[in-house]
């Protein structure tokens, strides 16, 4: 594990999805700490809370989820004066054209289309994992 863990919450309902990550990150030797939460309710209480250090963290959001979607998550976090600069990168099925403006509209640092195949799955997140670890985050 790296000196300096990326602390990373997986903001995904679809278990399915979930356990995919969690197996991406085996094969690809991710070995950040991954917490997961199943809304975007969920998921602000636990970056306001204790659950997730506050330090290194990044956001792996979905956006189709019930109780408050991703874009609602964002607007959300992008208006709380402690988690505004957070680093939230959409991870989703949704390939629609509005949801793309209105996530980079919120300042999202990426937009990742699910993989289809298993394999492209474990290269994204492989991708995706070098990219945090080289980037300088406090």
């Amino acid at each position: 594990m790296a000196e300096h863990p990326l602390n990373i919450l997986l903001v995904e309902d679809d278990n399915v999805d979930v356990m995919n990550v969690r197996r991406a990150f085996q094969r690809a030797h991710v070995s950040n700490p991954l917490h997961v939460a199943s809304n975007g309710l969920e998921a602000i209480d636990m970056l306001r809370g204790d659950t997730i250090p506050r330090e290194r963290r990044l956001v792996l959001l979905d956006l189709n989820m019930p109780r408050m979607n991703g874009i609602e998550f964002l607007r959300a976090v992008r208006g709380d004066a402690e988690l505004r600069s957070l680093p939230v990168v959409v991870l989703t099925t949704s390939n629609d054209e509005r949801d793309k403006v209105d996530a980079y509209n919120l300042n999202v640092a990426g937009y990742l289309l699910k993989p289809v195949t298993f394999a492209d799955f474990v290269d994204l997140m492989a991708a995706l994992n070098k990219y945090w670890m080289l980037v300088e985050m406090p």
